[in-house]
């Protein structure tokens, strides 16, 4: 597990709402409702959701509870399906070949505008049902008690999904702890017009 190694990637987050034991108690149910969905036998381009933090495949929390002591942890799994443009294109000039030479047997000498269209979306499909998605893992790591969250990647695309998929599970707002929230912390709303403001300074 990437958040258990000697040296990983790091988001902050506070969660802004405070949460009592009744909503904690619903944490698992919620999870279980997001979980990840498989689209190995299907041609869906993507597919997220969580899984338990200690075994990818488990989205049922069989193996072991998101409650890990004080603390609740699970994972984002996303799998995405990607086709090499060099594929796309190979595949799809023998496709429209084959196409032009219907089109001829028809008494056409060229190929419609839609149904070039329709013909590239049918070679899409196709290369994705025969290709694999690629698994990718983000761990989190949240207490409850000090309302702080630790999310396993800095990448922004990773970061935004996580957000939108937490906010949609667990119908709470997460504040990234960078500096400028930070510093807002400690100087009050009243001074986000002054912080908005601020330019680097260069020392070199």
């Amino acid at each position: 597990m990437a958040i258990l190694s000697t040296s990983v990637s790091l988001t902050r987050y506070r969660i802004v709402e405070e949460v009592d034991h009744a909503f904690l108690r619903s944490v698992p149910d919620r999870l279980v409702k997001y979980a990840f969905q498989d689209i190995d036998h299907s041609a869906d381009e993507r597919s997220f959701g969580w899984v338990n933090l200690d075994h990818m495949l488990d989205t049922r929390w069989r193996r072991s509870p998101p409650e890990k002591g004080a603390y609740l942890a699970f994972t984002m799994r996303l799998e995405t399906r990607r086709i090499s443009p060099a594929v796309l294109k190979k595949h799809l000039l023998m496709a429209m070949e084959a196409e032009l030479e219907r089109a001829k047997e028809g008494g056409k000498d060229f190929v419609g505008r839609e149904r070039k269209k329709e013909v590239k979306e049918q070679v899409k499909l196709k290369l994705m049902a025969r290709s694999l998605p690629v698994p990718a893992l983000f761990e989190a790591v949240w207490s409850p008690k000090d309302n702080w969250l630790w999310f396993g990647s800095t990448n922004a695309k990773a970061r935004t999904l996580f957000e939108d998929l937490f906010a949609q599970t667990f119908e709470l707002t997460l504040e990234p702890q960078t500096p400028f929230f930070l510093a807002m912390d400690i100087l009050g709303e009243g001074a986000a017009q002054a912080l908005e403001q601020l330019e680097p300074t260069v020392f070199v």
